[in-house]
């Protein structure tokens, strides 16, 4: 895996046990100790992610505002700085080019935190429908990206620094926040990818390895422990947070994924998409995204095929055996007419019709 890259943290992994795959051409952990022992660190005590691989864009100049609202779904008008938004940005079928959270650093500077794989598609795609006067660059090398999730996450990473942590509200973030122990100071959100309370904290590349030492020393009597991608997936799963390329992809909208409360239609600009996805809102999408629990003894895994009778009705995004709940669940993108709760479906797992039923999501919220 030596063309792979790797994060500045790269070096860690091995110090603590992590077993590396390739994932969307990085070498990542997939794992430490366990996957349902770290997702369940993470749910109960708390949990470190080197997130460094996600990609950082920065839009700034006097018509960032005006282009940015072109771009995504979302309303960023009202942000003011050490605000964010999660949104979503669209080709013009409504189909999903990508979903990140934009940062509003100061006025007319924006810092877009991307999907890893997406990272060089969204700058050309943002570059190419590039208006008035703004600078795009894509800086994901001059960032490390920490995320320290789980209940006991704010009590660990106050000990490290002086700014109070409490008063950073969700999608809220302070800049800068001083690490004394790490010498570094960084961008420190409420934000995360988990379904727990948590930060996600962006600091120099080269200050990484000091602050990652400093939370694991800062949190080693609370249990903290860092947290590979299979437990990232099993959590952000649990809470219903859509993964690009499964839940959302450049034929899946975010409307179909249930997202529509990132899709401001009514919003002043005009934005890529609009059209399809007001449709989409106003009349209901054709497809929907439900929450599937197996009745049948099987899981549900990912392009499995969903029948209604034996009518093809959809097929599965995500499924797994929910560490959490202990049931076998998943996540399935259905005709809308077999969308309602309680409806009965099958699962094709292999040449086994297996039958599954529509429940609630999200599978998991936080008490």
């Amino acid at each position: 895996m030596s063309d792979l890259k790797r994060t500045p943290l790269f070096p860690e992994y091995e110090k603590w046990g992590g077993k590396t795959i390739d994932f969307g051409g990085w070498e990542l952990p997939v794992q430490f100790s366990g996957v349902k022992h770290e997702h369940e660190i993470t749910r109960t005590k708390a949990g470190l992610f080197d997130v460094s691989h996600m990609g950082e864009i920065m839009v700034e100049g006097q018509d960032s505002l005006p282009f940015l609202q072109k771009m995504i779904t979302n309303d960023i008008s009202k942000l003011t700085p050490k605000r964010a938004k999660y949104t979503f940005m669209c080709n013009e079928d409504g189909g999903t080019i990508d979903d990140f959270i934009v940062y509003m650093l100061d006025t007319n500077k924006y810092l877009l935190v991307v999907n890893a794989a997406n990272t060089e598609k969204d700058f050309e795609w943002l570059v190419e429908h590039k208006e008035g006067n703004v600078d795009i660059n894509n800086v994901t090398e001059d960032y490390v990206q920490l995320a320290l999730q789980g209940p006991l996450a704010e009590n660990i990473l106050q000990r490290l620094t002086d700014v109070p942590l409490n008063e950073i509200k969700p999608f809220r973030f302070e800049d800068p926040v001083y690490f004394t122990q790490a010498d570094a100071s960084a961008i420190v959100s409420r934000t995360g990818y988990t379904g727990e309370d948590g930060f996600e904290i962006y600091l120099k590349a080269e200050k990484g390895r000091a602050l990652w030492h400093s939370i694991l020393d800062s949190g080693k009597d609370e249990g903290l422990e860092p947290i590979g991608l299979g437990a990232r997936d099993t959590l952000r799963f649990e809470a219903k947070l859509p993964l690009y390329g499964q839940e959302i992809s450049e034929t899946i909208s975010p409307v179909e994924a249930g997202m529509k409360f990132a899709v401001k239609v009514d919003k002043e600009h005009d934005f890529i998409g609009k059209e399809v996805l007001k449709e989409q809102i106003e009349n209901g999408p054709k497809r929907k995204l439900v929450g599937i629990e197996m009745i049948d003894k099987g899981i549900p895994r990912t392009d499995y095929k969903v029948f209604a009778g034996e009518t093809e009705a959809g097929f599965v995004t995500t499924g797994t055996q929910s560490p959490t709940l202990k049931k076998n669940i998943g996540l399935a993108l259905v005709d809308s007419q077999y969308a309602a709760l309680g409806n009965e479906l099958h699962v094709q797992v292999r040449k086994r019709m297996l039958k599954a039923v529509v429940i609630e999501t999200p599978f998991y919220k936080r008490k």
